[in-house]
């Protein structure tokens, strides 16, 4: 009963009520997809110039063969054939043809050019959006996901975005002159050749919403796999699957995304077939059914005074111009059904442009003070931070932390893991915003501070020392591109580092290996810290910078640590106290708030957490 009366049945209206809630959102995300080509409008201009063109042009070759039948192979007073005429008209056919296939070659061009460049924008635009992020974004999503939106579904959108439009306006421009040289060659046969459009149009709508669908999950799939593909083929993840023999369950976790993948690509090229077998049905059918109601037209008119105006030369252009029309539409719906599967790419990708990061430059943000006194000064004023996933109920990471720290000092916070001590290191560079109370640098809160400026102050070595597979000089330039070799060396020697990179046989060109194994751990942190010293900052804030060393290793590392301390600001967070005893003031942290506070001596003294924690170490 549910499609009398008006009435629909409840799954029905279900998805009335979600095709109602999509239209908006298709419609604002066809509003940005052609924002995307705004910067190419001239370029845009030419292609649609030849495209119309193109298409207008093509529909002269049917016309130009009803007038080779009509007037040069069969004339209508019986003379038979007119060569000179057929002659004219055969030139003017091979003419109109070379001209189309120039244009068509200029036009691809340009499609192609335009195209790639708008696709090559979405994926910069993309990466630097990403690059503006907060810390916490990227600890909260999985390397590979992020590189499968730059990769996989910027990519799946490539066709879209190099080929539709053209091939929007050509076929359009195509159809609208083909539907125009058909009523003129015959209105009843052109009533004939469309009826059934209609019915095509709303299959095809169904269609691409179910495709629309899988090509999300698909994306989705393909995200998953390329997270596991990162995590379990990084020298990490292959050295962790040896050691733990967990080769064959890596292999098997790839193998059952890779059967989920497999199964929606399957779908995806069978979703949309019988109607486009359907399709394929009727294109093939109405030629004939064409010559069929031609016939009947031309035998209903002998006796009469009915002339249906329809000739040899007609019924040849007319099928002629009916492909014209028919295989354009064909064209029409698979571009439609390719932006609704698109859609779904597109909106992953826009999904990803929207976000904002959670730390941005307040309006007006100025440079951090360098003056004497308060260039590299730090300030901790009641601070309290929750990680941004964090519970309310759970208790903050830091409570109302509050310290001083003078240009040219040496501190060190220490504390057992999960103190919070290592989220201190992170919010002085501003990798995360204060919760409460208020993070200075030389008298001003970082917020109304420029990131970059303020970044370009501080140094920050981490006890994973991140090299790229690259030469060893290029990982230094990284901090100062346009360093002189001597300027390398000079702060390799400052790190105790210049003697064994030396003695390489490709000394700074010597390349490091995919996250630096091909060097020890001790190398990777004192390039690292050379990298720092090349940067010249005026705060250092070493975060465990010796933890993951042996004794031998970390007295070298010390050492370097210690000659690039000098001038600076200097902020340790450490977990081997041995690190810290020369330190100006060492601050024991435990459960987000500063216990004691003092110098290594003054601390034994007073027997505390941090008297016990040496103690422990000893």
């Amino acid at each position: 009963m549910g499609g009398r009366g008006g009435r629909v049945s409840g799954g029905d209206a279900e998805r009335q009520r979600e095709l109602n809630s999509q239209a908006p959102k298709v419609a604002r995300l066809g509003h940005r997809i052609a924002e995307l080509f705004r910067p190419y409008r001239a370029p845009l201009a030419v292609i649609i110039t030849l495209v119309i063109i193109s298409a207008a042009i093509a529909i002269l070759p049917p016309l130009i063969t009803q007038r080779v039948f009509d007037d040069g192979l069969f004339p209508l007073d019986g003379s038979g054939p007119n060569m000179p005429v057929l002659g004219w008209l055969v030139l003017a056919m091979i003419i109109v043809f070379i001209v189309s296939s120039g244009l068509g070659i200029v036009q691809t061009y340009f499609t192609a050019r335009v195209g790639n460049r708008v696709m090559g924008d979405l994926r910069v635009k993309l990466f630097s959006h990403l690059q503006a992020m907060e810390l916490g974004f990227f600890t909260r999503t999985k390397t590979g996901i992020i590189q499968s939106r730059l990769q996989n579904d910027v990519g799946g959108v490539a066709n879209v975005l190099t080929n539709t439009v053209s091939n929007i306006i050509g076929n359009t421009v195509t159809v609208v002159a083909a539907a125009v040289a058909m009523i003129l060659l015959s209105w009843q046969l052109t009533l004939v050749a469309v009826v059934l459009m209609p019915i095509l149009v709303i299959a095809q709508r169904r269609v691409g919403q179910v495709r629309a669908r899988i090509a999300g999950r698909t994306q989705e799939s393909l995200s998953e796999m390329t997270a596991i593909t990162q995590e379990a083929l990084s020298v990490s993840g292959v050295l962790l699957a040896k050691t733990y023999s967990r080769q064959g369950a890596e292999t098997e976790r790839y193998a059952g995304e890779n059967r989920n993948q497999i199964a929606l690509q399957v779908q995806q090229t069978m979703s949309g077939q019988v109607f486009f077998a359907l399709v394929q049905v009727f294109l093939s059918a109405v030629p004939a059914i064409v010559y069929l109601v031609s016939g009947w037209l031309m035998t209903q008119a002998i006796g009469t005074n009915f002339d249906p105006g329809i000739t040899a030369g007609t019924i040849v252009a007319f099928t002629t111009v009916q492909s014209r029309l028919l295989f354009p539409l064909m064209a029409l719906m698979r571009i439609a059904l390719d932006l609704q599967t698109s859609s779904a790419l597109f909106a992953r990708i826009f999904e990803y442009l929207d976000l904002k990061p959670a730390i941005v430059d307040a309006p007006g943000a100025k440079e951090p003070s360098d003056a004497p006194g308060r260039g590299g000064k730090i300030e901790f004023d009641e601070v309290t931070f929750r990680y941004p996933d964090a519970r309310e109920e759970d208790r903050p990471t830091l409570d109302r932390i509050s310290f001083t720290v003078e240009p040219g000092e040496f501190v060190a916070f220490v504390g057992a893991s999960g103190s919070g001590k290592t989220t201190i290191g992170s919010l002085i560079p501003r990798l995360y915003d204060a919760s409460g109370g208020s993070v200075r640098y030389g008298g001003d809160d970082v917020k109304v501070l420029a990131q970059e400026a303020l970044m370009d102050r501080i140094g920050v070595v981490t006890q994973e020392a991140y090299l790229f597979h690259a030469s060893i000089a290029a990982n230094l330039r990284y901090a100062k591109p346009d360093a002189t070799l001597d300027e390398l060396e000079q702060a390799a020697r400052q790190a105790n580092i210049h003697d064994t990179i030396a003695s390489f046989a490709e000394g700074y060109d010597t390349i490091v290996g995919e996250r630096g194994y091909r060097l020890s751990g001790g190398e990777k942190q004192r390039i690292a810290i050379a990298r720092v010293l090349l940067k010249n900052p005026r705060v250092l804030v070493l975060d465990e910078a010796t933890s993951a060393l042996d004794t031998v290793n970390e007295r070298i590392v010390q050492h370097a640590l210690e000659d690039a301390r000098s001038g600076r600001t200097t902020i340790a967070i450490a977990h081997r106290l041995s690190t810290v005893v020369d330190a100006d003031r060492i601050y024991v942290v435990g459960a987000g708030r500063i216990l004691e506070q003092g110098s290594h001596t003054e601390l034994l003294e007073l027997g505390g957490a941090y008297a016990e924690l040496y103690q422990q170490q000893q």
